[in-house]
């Protein structure tokens, strides 16, 4: 337990209704009201999907949050699954009531501005992920979004698991689904069970966006390293920076997986199994995020050094001419200083004779300078 959990516990208790009033008090003026709630689930509230499950099977009922909590407390081998989006700071302290959840974890609920963690508080263990998405566009340039992150944090007890997810992506829906029609022995593990299928979730997404990156940075290598180098250096800069925050959701997750795969005595064995292998995958997804770092550091370094080869040949070209030029300057300043005793004023044939000189002289300082490359 972080030095954070230690203090938080010891200064605080779960939230009461005192806590929850002056919550709702603070935050009356901007709290989000019912009409604001988009996500589907029940009307004017930021609850997706609330069931109660016994034994692995979800029982038939339409519960509110209070209500689920209630009945499992009622039943053995039961627990709530309480599935939230972008709640509001007033629906999360009534829930927070509800269910007995430290008011540090509930701040970092509705905030959503927390790196991937695992915190105890008191019997409720409390998981943030951050969630990732690939963001399709036609062509990459130096504002395009690319990888779009959001936050899933799952409160988790033994009597419930509440997921509370912000950002459009890993929806919870396929979950539920995937868990209550084919993977109910899976449910019966309990609460921690949905916390790796949430977890997994998040983590298959995370292959998927790294697959769809990797595309992204196979066309920027072949524009940079194209005849033409039609890839600008605003684009590779631009995939750095989207790949930096990609990299800023998956290799945090690592600390957390460890933990809960350590853990002896909370969370069952046969789940710390499934853990393990999303483990796997966030390794390798570690390794590929790690791998496209280096590959992209390394396209812009030659992108750079093209600028540089670019810029030097366009100087040695621009001195080229200037040198050319020089020798017309010289000889027009010479023949303009206006002197009463110049050589060949005074013959019929000195002006052409002077252009020929000088058109030699051209020639040959532009053959010389093609044949070394400045022209």
């Amino acid at each position: 337990m972080s030095d954070r959990e230690n203090g938080a516990w010891s200064r605080g208790r779960p939230l009461s209704k005192a806590w929850a009033a002056r919550a709702m008090n603070r935050f009356l003026g901007s709290a989000e009201t019912p009409e604001d709630s988009g996500e589907p689930g029940t009307p004017g509230t930021s609850v997706v999907d609330c069931a109660v499950y016994v034994g692995g099977e979800r029982i038939a009922g339409d519960f509110s949050p209070d209500q689920a909590f209630d009945e499992v407390r009622r039943r053995d081998d039961a627990f709530v699954w309480l599935g939230l989006h972008e709640p509001s700071e007033l629906e999360m302290a009534d829930i927070a009531h509800t269910y007995g959840l430290h008011e540090l974890a509930v701040e970092d609920a509705v905030k959503a501005e927390q790196r991937p963690k695992l915190e105890q508080f008191g019997e409720v263990h409390f998981l943030v992920l951050r969630t990732a998405r690939y963001v399709p566009h036609q062509e990459l340039t130096e504002s395009s979004q690319v990888v779009e992150t959001g936050q899933m944090m799952i409160f988790i007890a033994d009597k419930f698991v509440i997921t509370v997810r912000h950002g459009d992506a890993s929806e919870m829906s396929p979950v539920r689904a995937d868990l209550e029609k084919q993977r109910a022995a899976l449910l019966q593990q309990g609460p921690w069970a949905v916390a790796y299928a949430v977890t997994d979730r998040v983590v298959d997404h995370y292959l998927v966006v790294a697959e769809q990156v990797e595309a992204d940075l196979d066309l920027i290598e072949e524009g940079v390293f194209s005849r033409d180098r039609s890839a600008p250096i605003q684009q590779v800069y631009q995939l750095k920076r989207e790949l930096v925050e990609f990299r800023r959701a998956v290799v945090p997750l690592q600390r957390p997986l460890s933990g809960i795969i350590a853990s002896q005595g909370v969370v069952p064995k046969e789940i710390r199994r499934y853990f393990r292998d999303v483990q796997d995958h966030l390794t390798r997804t570690v390794e590929q995020v790690a791998s496209y770092d280096d590959l992209l550091n390394s396209i812009l370094q030659a992108r750079l050094a093209q600028v540089t080869v670019d810029q030097n040949n366009d100087m040695r070209k621009i001195a080229a001419w200037a040198g050319i030029a020089t020798v017309w300057t010289a000889a027009a300043g010479v023949y303009g200083m206006n002197f009463d005793y110049m050589p060949e004023t005074t013959w019929r044939f000195g002006y052409p004779g002077l252009v020929a000189i000088l058109s030699l002289i051209t020639v040959v300082l532009y053959r010389a300078f093609r044949r070394n490359g400045w022209l």
